[in-house]
């Protein structure tokens, strides 16, 4: 087996979990029953040893075509064969026929268009990412995988077979996970289709019947009508709708319904940068994305997803240190503890090592997070619902911290295993966290130390607009002291430290579009987060441009073309070529490499938010502009 590229992936869940599908009709990448959970199938990090589910034409010379359903997250991969055209529906149920909640299932659902055609399925499971042995029998309806702590049945009306070739024929045939498959050849007539459902099972018991055609058939329309219910809800109606309700509903996808709290991304350890080592697990919820997704979600009309992840962050807040600090991130389920180890066993996408689960990021300190918080609060204050008192004494002990921590060094927002320095965007979002918490305690007459934070807020900006800010370069630069470019500096307009037009503002802007070889930061568009040979980050490989960067840039570039029409048709240009870097589905990876491959994991909710903030504000933009002409 050949790695299927991450491009070509579209994802399938339920709130709980994810599984990638990839156009070659393999699910590569599954963990089961949360995000957070060890993989099932993980083909995506090592082609023999992490485990697959393909169904696929037996005939080879094939044409492919992957789309989802509108409105939805029912994904379908639609092969044309010589004569024959089959369509592999994949999605995981919201709710059962009576509307309730289910247990995580993956239902995998085969619909013969034209013609009749031989596939083959063969489902090779990998339990805790390859790690833990299975054993499977052919039970009623389907076939049972048992491991130590999960059972998985995959159900079906359609008889299964056990794979029984030998170990060596296996690894022969490139498969080598620690238990034994399934394999099976069937045909599938006009008209006809086949239901399997993968589910959990307990061990050593029986298994439940595979579902017929009309309960298929009404379980697919429950679903349908779930996302299309859900979509119903957005109020924008802009340019690039299209991109930005499928923004919206991977977002929605990577959220954990129990708490509210979204991921990153789905995946861990896929690269950035093919043979590297930045090979992160993303499977987690930083607090630095709470302001990104409180707006992006308000602004487009979901204001129910926007009040569940502030009680996320609520409840982080009446967790944190009894000094006012906070951890950068933690679990969906709000875990403190996301201790970092390597897969060492697994060759990884690529041979790119070393495989990481958990994250050692969690112990840092980045200052930055505490101006996203309360930029959060307050936009969710603003557009929202006023936040409670008790809320308020947590966050007054938090802005305190800051008054008092501001000054050190810190590992920045991109998350530095080198060096610590005096990053200008851990300044900035410090001095954010002030300006927010003053105008809280103004608004609602919550009783705060507000002489000291005016004090510090004001002498925060001095320092940034002293220390950094290079004049003989002409830009804001990354940490105090230094004369290289971040692309994170780019949000101080959106935040609103420094006006748009402002002259310091300007050149910076000028100084990242220039290309990396006149020492910016953008090559066609597309914008790199800093220069690797002048930043201090811990890592000798290379890595792509990063798609939060590249709409950040947008953003920035918008708000300055309020007043510059030139800028502004600029930003529009940036943003649609920026589009034309999703894969076919609009979905977006965290970077994008030399020849316009997905790098990173994927798909990455930062980027998302960035996309539907950028368009919004954009859209905007070229509306005022028009009624003004």
């Amino acid at each position: 087996m050949a790695y299927a590229p991450i491009e070509n992936h579209g994802i399938v869940g339920d709130m709980k979990t994810i599984a990638l599908s990839a156009m070659n009709g393999m699910i590569d990448w599954f963990c089961f029953p949360r995000f957070d959970s060890p993989s099932v199938f993980g083909a995506i990090l090592d082609e023999q040893r992490g485990g697959f589910f393909r169904i696929s034409p037996v005939e080879e010379q094939v044409t492919t075509k992957q789309f989802y359903w509108p409105d939805t997250n029912v994904l379908t991969t639609r092969f044309f064969c010589s004569d024959s055209v089959v369509d592999i529906v994949d999605y995981m149920p919201i709710g059962g026929f009576d509307g309730k909640q289910r247990k995580p299932e993956l239902v995998r659902r085969v619909n013969m268009v034209r013609g009749n055609l031989e596939l083959k399925l063969e489902c090779y499971p990998a339990f805790d990412y390859g790690r833990k042995p299975h054993k499977v029998r052919l039970i009623d309806h389907g076939v049972l995988f048992e491991s130590e702590g999960l059972a998985l049945a995959l159900s079906s009306e359609t008889s299964l077979a056990l794979d029984t070739r030998s170990t060596k024929e296996l690894e022969n045939a490139g498969i080598r996970t620690p238990g034994q498959g399934v394999s099976r050849r069937f045909t599938v007539k006009e008209g006809d289709s086949a239901t399997f459902v993968l589910h959990e099972a307990t061990a050593g018991k029986g298994n439940r019947h595979g579902l017929s055609h009309d309960e298929s058939h009404r379980l697919f329309h429950n679903t349908i009508d779930f996302w299309r219910d859900w979509v119903s809800q957005c109020t924008y109606t802009g340019r690039w709708r299209e991109m930005v309700l499928r923004s919206a509903l991977a977002l929605k996808l990577l959220t954990f319904h129990e708490s509210g709290a979204i991921i990153a991304a789905a995946t861990c350890g896929l690269p950035e940068h093919i043979g590297g080592e930045r090979n992160w697990d993303y499977r987690y919820t930083w607090i630095r994305d709470a302001a990104f997704t409180l707006y992006s979600l308000l602004r487009i009309g979901f204001s129910e997803e926007a009040r569940q992840f502030m009680g996320w962050i609520e409840a982080r807040a009446h967790e944190m240190d009894p000094d006012g600090s906070l951890q950068i991130m933690y679990g969906v389920d709000g875990a403190h503890e996301l201790t970092e180890q390597t897969l060492d066993h697994l060759s990884g996408y690529r041979e790119s090592r070393p495989v990481r689960i958990g994250n050692a990021a969690y112990i840092q300190t980045q200052l930055d997070i505490y101006g996203a918080l309360m930029d959060a609060v307050f936009l969710y204050n603003k557009y929202a619902t006023h936040i409670s008192y008790d809320l308020w004494l947590d966050l007054r002990r938090l802005v305190n911290w800051v008054c008092d921590h501001w000054k050190e060094k810190d590992a920045g927002i991109w998350e530095f295993r080198g060096s610590r320095e005096e990053f200008t965007y851990s300044k900035l979002m410090c001095w954010v966290a002030l300006d927010r918490a003053i105008r809280l305690s103004e608004q609602l007459a919550y009783p705060a130390d507000r002489a000291r934070w005016y004090a510090v807020r004001d002498e925060i900006y001095e320092e940034v607009m002293e220390k950094g800010y290079n004049e003989k370069r002409g830009a804001f630069v990354q940490y105090f002291g230094s004369d290289s470019l971040d692309a994170s500096t780019l949000v101080m307009p959106l935040v609103f430290f420094v006006s748009p037009t402002d002259r310091r503002m300007v050149s910076t802007l000028d100084e990242i579009l220039k290309t990396p070889r006149e020492g910016g930061l953008v090559s066609n568009s597309l914008a790199y987060r800093y220069n690797l040979q002048k930043s201090p980050d811990g890592f000798s490989s290379a890595e792509g441009t990063f798609n939060i960067c590249s709409f950040w840039l947008v953003d920035a570039m918008t708000r300055e073309g309020m007043t510059n029409p030139e800028r502004l048709d600029h930003a529009r240009l940036i943003f649609e070529q920026m589009l034309g870097y999703a894969n076919h589905l609009g979905l977006f990876a965290e970077e994008t490499g030399p020849t316009g491959e997905a790098l990173g994991n994927f798909p990455q909710a930062f980027t998302h938010l960035a996309l539907i903030s950028a368009a919004y504000n954009l859209d905007r933009a070229l509306n005022n502009r028009k009624q003004r002409s």
